[in-house]
């Protein structure tokens, strides 16, 4: 029997990001963990209306999403502990401008540019509706088709409410390909 545990958030874990953006003229980062897929050309990214990062976002209309496997999640963990309206947040990562305007973490194996098409502004956040505009990708997570091989690749998953960080497994199927 199931039991009903209110209304709370049930759909983690979720990929584990840190978004970039361009801010008073030097990039800022910070850890998000509520962000999706909202169309196959575009992705939402929520974020407290109180972070600094938000101000570039909104004057800048480009972020980059930039995935977290376990080889810099202590770095991406950082970015969530500290605020950029206290710290300057600029050199926490090696990082190149993508061709679109937004700053890329170099040491992100799957990167995501976008340009943000609205803001939906509900319960003191801004969930930013961001159209897909490139996806930078390591060649080495990259499989013959050069498609990212989640195999290869594997983010960090972020679990809410007990902040606990995953990493991807083992494959349990194909999709659309499962006898009953």
């Amino acid at each position: 029997m199931k039991k009903n545990i209110g209304a709370v958030l049930a759909l983690y874990p979720s990929p584990l990001i840190v978004v970039g953006a361009m801010a008073d003229g030097k990039p800022t980062w910070t850890l998000v963990a509520h962000a999706g897929t909202m169309a196959h050309s575009h992705l939402m990214v929520s974020l407290v209306q109180a972070h600094y990062i938000n101000k570039g976002i909104r004057e800048n209309k480009k972020l980059s999403v930039n995935v977290v496997d376990a080889s810099w999640l202590k770095a991406a963990d950082k970015m969530g502990t500290i605020s950029g309206n206290k710290t300057d947040k600029s050199e926490a990562f090696s990082w190149t401008m993508g061709d679109n305007g937004a700053p890329l973490i170099d040491d992100a194996k799957v990167s995501v540019e976008c340009e943000v098409d609205g803001n939906y502004e509900l319960e003191n956040f801004d969930h930013f509706v961001c159209r897909i505009l490139a996806v930078y990708a390591d060649e080495g997570v990259l499989n013959e088709h050069g498609k990212i091989n989640y195999h290869v690749f594997k983010p960090v998953l972020f679990e809410f409410p007990t902040y606990e960080y995953f990493v991807t497994g083992e494959k349990a199927g194909n999709c659309g390909k499962m006898d009953l």
